[in-house]
């Protein structure tokens, strides 16, 4: 079974960007369709961004659409997600996960990282 690992959560103010990586190892990455959740404290995790398994076709949550780009990179087994004018809302922890088909829903996801924190700051 793959394993994914978040790196480039950081602390940064409101309307500004950050940029998360996910990097898959275990499996063949491109039989895996890529989502990324996050967590707000007191808070379930919820459904942010979702790339097909060539990234023909994205999906986003309507709070981040506009905002958020997901893209992937079949040649490195990595994900990404660009987050742009960013928002003190959108502090959480942001996880990654690998799963066999298009679904929002976390529990569709086998795979999962640790998680990386992001924290935006008004």
């Amino acid at each position: 079974q793959v394993q994914v690992v978040e790196s480039g959560g950081g602390l940064v103010q409101a309307g500004g960007s950050l940029r998360l990586s996910c990097t898959a190892s275990g499996g063949t990455f491109s039989s895996y369709v890529m989502g990324w959740f996050r967590q707000a404290p007191g808070k379930e995790r919820e459904f942010v961004a979702l790339i097909s398994w060539r990234g023909g076709s994205t999906y986003y949550a309507d709070s981040v659409k506009g905002r958020f780009t997901i893209s992937r990179d079949n040649a490195k087994n990595t994900v990404y997600l660009q987050m742009n004018r960013l928002k003190p809302e959108d502090t959480a922890v942001y996880y990654c996960a690998a799963g066999l088909d298009i679904s929002t829903h976390h529990a569709d996801f086998g795979s999962w990282g640790r998680g990386t924190q992001v924290t935006v700051s008004s």
